[in-house]
């Protein structure tokens, strides 16, 4: 029986219950969720013991995925893995591996060999890099191979699979009704969506869904059903063609789960902040409350060096509604490939989203902990401050840097310090 079946009746799989164990979850609890599909615990059975697992969705805390991999113009094994141990620092739950130079199995080995916390792929990548290294054209690798990739990536141990399973000749037809202006930005929708145009075919990921779930069953990989129409800029957010796929993986989910696999849904995207709350919802109905893992959403088009502040701030307003799973951005987003810095910065600001969803989302149960930080920022603890702030070596690195002369205080306030002169009033009146 898979994670879902045991959840269905009843049952705790050891990696539920691990999953609680980590949060402080109550596990019948989770496994109810589970059972209703709107959480999901992601743990391959042909992955080594030695990492941590996570649950996604209700009721357990905003989860952050950290992207890493290679290109074909940088491919460099040993920078991969110091930005695998950059997003383990940094508190990511889980790393996607996004390679596309190089030896890409040889990576992902390593990668999963190395990796404390749970492991994610996009397998239409390898097969695209497959028909390339053959000297054929990405749209002439066969069907078979699009699925084989799947099947690979989920022996190879993969916890989790990005399938572009709902991108349609249905949904490609409503973008031409409605032209975009950045198109297909997915790089796994535009092989599929250029396949499909040159073979006059359906999606092989969609017409043949059941083997892509026989895969996942087989290995106990839970499937990310990818947003091959995420909008890629403001003006594309919430077309005929997103929603048609959306209404598209909702069903896919229903057939995943109905024989045994545990699903996500993915999400925008670029979308104007008055868009997300609606986006989140409309995800959360037509796909019956599954997890809704989102990149971001960016709220602005026009900030390169900075999208990673920009797609925290649509991630907070995302988890405030309903997202579960929030995909990091990294300050070279549209840029570059991010080197271990950037993936370690992108990283605290998706967190700083996830957590600040999570207070507005739950209130005092998520709370506790800045309830906790503000006690001591009252104490003026500075040592306790740092060490439970969100990245103790950058808050360290910048007292140290303008040490003050008083050590009971900053060098932004010194003397006049509103804690320490308070201090000094008779009768103050200051919770314990």
């Amino acid at each position: 029986m898979t994670i879902l079946e045991q959840a269905k009746a009843g049952k705790a799989a050891p990696a539920v219950l691990a999953a609680a164990k980590a949060e402080g979850l109550d596990a019948p609890g989770l496994v109810a969720e589970i059972a209703a599909g709107r959480a999901v615990v992601p743990a391959n059975v042909a992955r080594g013991a030695g990492r941590s697992v996570m649950a996604v969705g209700a009721p357990s805390r905003i989860k952050v995925n950290a992207n890493i991999g290679t290109s074909k113009d940088i491919s460099d094994l040993k920078e991969e893995l110091e930005k695998l141990d950059a997003a383990e620092r940094a508190g990511a739950d889980a790393v996607m591996d996004l390679s596309t130079g190089g030896d890409l199995r040889h990576v992902r080995s390593k990668i999963l060999e190395a990796a404390k916390i749970t492991v994610g792929s996009v397998p239409i990548y390898e097969a695209a890099v497959n028909a390339a290294n053959a000297g054929k054209p990405v749209v002439e690798m066969s069907a078979n191979e699009i699925l084989e990739a799947v099947r690979t990536h989920a022996a190879d141990g993969v916890d989790f699979l990005t399938v572009h399973c709902g991108l349609t000749r249905e949904a490609i037809r409503k973008l031409a009704e409605r032209p975009r202006i950045c198109g297909v930005v997915s790089r796994g929708g535009t092989f599929l969506a250029a396949w499909m145009q040159r073979h006059k075919q359906e999606n092989p990921l969609y017409e043949r869904f059941d083997e892509v779930i026989d895969i996942a069953r087989e290995y106990e990989a839970t499937l990310s059903l990818g947003d091959a129409l995420r909008p890629g800029a403001l003006a594309d957010s919430m077309d005929a063609a997103q929603l048609a796929e959306l209404m598209t993986l909702g069903e896919l989910g229903r057939r995943a789960r109905e024989r045994g696999v545990q699903v996500m849904i993915e999400g925008p995207g670029h979308v104007p902040l008055d868009q997300i709350a609606a986006q989140v919802q409309l995800e959360k109905v037509l796909c019956d409350g599954a997890p809704f893992y989102v990149l971001g959403p960016l709220v602005t088009d026009v900030a390169p060096g900075y999208d990673h502040i920009v797609a925290a701030i649509g991630g907070a307003v995302a988890a405030w509604h309903g997202a579960d799973f929030i995909c990091y951005v990294t300050p070279t987003e549209h840029l570059a490939l991010p080197a271990p810095q950037d993936v370690y910065e992108g990283v605290i600001a998706a967190r700083i989203a996830a957590h600040a969803g999570e207070v507005a989302r739950y209130g005092a149960r998520a709370r506790q902990w800045d309830d906790r930080f503000s006690k001591l920022r009252r104490n003026r603890d500075w040592e306790g401050e740092i060490s439970q702030g969100i990245d103790p070596p950058r808050a360290r690195q910048i007292r140290a840097s303008r040490n003050p002369p008083q050590e009971d205080a900053c060098s932004m306030c010194g003397e006049y310090c509103v804690f320490k002169i308070m201090e000094t009033v008779p009768g103050a009146n200051q919770e314990g």
